[in-house]
């Protein structure tokens, strides 16, 4: 039923499944905490390895069926490594890495936003900074109004909650 070069396929689909069923392993033996949270530390590995099963039942049908990679022989050399993408792209972790602890959430995730959408091409980076913060804003809210996560107020942060005249948590 499969084409003979379809091996390689059938292992990475059988390695997928195997990754979702240790990773659905490991979130049932995470334990409980004492603590009552609405949204404990189980819900996201769970969805992560159903998201792995279902990946590697795809990888392995389309692998029995003759397999994904099939034809990919034809194909011309790849494309030159893009170094400033790929720069730009380890810039942002590191800003990130760098400017969480003194600056906070939102200012981190706004630089790295805007770093890893010029490394995806954006040439607009006047919008991606409006766009990152009021995306990161939203998420920091969301994380600590809604959830009840309180991931700390960082710079921004604490001069949003300034200007609604809320208080902020130290």
């Amino acid at each position: 039923m499969t084409r003979p070069g379809a091996r390689p396929d059938l292992l990475v689909g059988l390695f997928v499944l195997l990754l979702g069923v240790l990773t659905l392993w490991q979130a049932s033996v995470i334990p409980d905490s004492p603590i009552y949270a609405q949204v404990g530390p189980k819900p996201v590995p769970y969805g992560v390895g159903a998201g792995l099963l279902a990946l590697g039942v795809g990888l392995l049908a389309s692998a029995l069926r003759g397999g994904w990679s099939h034809g990919l022989e034809d194909v011309q050399e790849a494309p030159p490594t893009n170094w400033r993408a790929l720069g730009l792209l380890l810039a942002g972790l590191a800003a990130n890495l760098v400017l969480i602890g003194p600056l906070g959430f939102s200012f981190a995730a706004t630089v790295q936003f805007v770093l890893v959408a010029a490394a995806f091409g954006s040439r607009r980076p006047l919008r991606d900074l409006v766009l990152a913060l009021v995306l990161t804003l939203l998420v920091w809210f969301g994380f600590v109004e809604v959830l009840g996560v309180n991931i700390g107020a960082g710079l921004l942060e604490g001069l949003v909650l300034r200007f609604f005249g809320l208080e902020v948590d130290p």
